[in-house]
């Protein structure tokens, strides 16, 4: 059964796999303009978006929180990705812009099922524990912090954040996820997490071309079912009569997201041999 979050608690527990890469100088603000799929110019100091990094066929290579500190500093909050291999291939972009980077694993992100202390919506707030994020969505509260106090490890409390990011249509992408999907077949735009009408950046001409001419196919669904885990293909038909008609790309506990076709599919859903259903994806987490 899926975890209920209803009975989260509200006591900080570490986040490990969130780590952030600060982009500092002058041009840092330039930079991830022309490099990252989301309106960065739009951010004013103390305000934050879902972002993230494409290749030139228009693939997410990281999917990240980007939080504007001032006008030449950007932090990167990495849910999933390594901020040093990320580094490595962000500064062969770099050429003459004044703009360094620096992996902070000073700052350690600790999260909790509560509602945030000042941070509200998009506006991040400084506080005595360290800056904080408002990470709520319509499933419920939940506050983000990037400090210097430790919390304990709680795998049951992450499998929770983990699984409300996977409920309201966040991808939690492994290695082995990284240059396979478009935004448009995670679904990111619902979480606004990419921008069509800004100007060049990597992958834009895909990402426009597919929004303008109407032409994407898949996108993101919630499965659920004892199978989704391993990631496999979603398989649509009965009796013999099965195709492929998608692959899981992130799952905790028993449920997870797919890309699928858009156009309704067989009722008759399986990935790894068995039986999945789909479940309404969450609104709310869009900033």
């Amino acid at each position: 059964m899926s975890h209920n979050l209803q009975g989260a608690t509200a006591q900080d527990f570490g986040l490990p796999d969130h780590r952030v890469l600060a982009l500092q100088g002058r041009d840092a603000v330039a930079f991830a303009q022309a490099q990252f799929m989301n309106d960065v110019s739009a951010l004013a100091d103390a305000q934050w978006q879902w972002n993230g990094w494409l290749t030139p066929k228009g693939r997410v290579i990281a999917l990240f929180a980007l939080l504007r500190r001032d006008a030449q500093t950007l932090w990167l909050l990495l849910p999933d990705a390594d901020p040093s291999a990320l580094t490595v291939q962000l500064k062969r972009f770099v050429f003459r812009s004044n703009v360094a980077f620096h992996v902070r694993d000073d700052l350690l992100a600790t999260g909790a099922f509560a509602a945030p202390v000042q941070a509200a919506g998009s506006t991040v707030a400084d506080t005595d524990e360290g800056v904080e994020l408002d990470a709520s969505a319509d499933g419920g509260l939940r506050r983000l912090r990037l400090g210097n106090n430790p919390a304990a490890l709680d795998q049951r409390q992450l499998s929770r954040w983990r699984l409300f990011d996977l409920q309201h249509g966040l991808p939690r992408l492994a290695p082995d996820q990284g240059e396979q999907w478009t935004p448009q077949q995670l679904s990111l735009e619902r979480l606004n997490a990419y921008s069509v009408r800004k100007g060049c950046y990597p992958g834009q001409e895909i990402v426009a071309r597919t929004h303008f001419l109407g032409k994407a196919k898949r996108g993101l669904w919630r499965m659920q079912g004892t199978g989704v885990a391993a990631l496999g293909e979603v398989m649509a038909g009965a009796d013999g009569d099965v195709r492929a008609v998608g692959r899981m790309v992130c799952a905790e506990a028993d449920e997870g997201l797919a890309v699928v076709p858009l156009e309704a599919v067989d009722s008759h859903l399986s990935t790894n041999s068995q039986p999945c259903a789909v479940l309404p994806l969450l609104a709310g987490l869009a900033r």
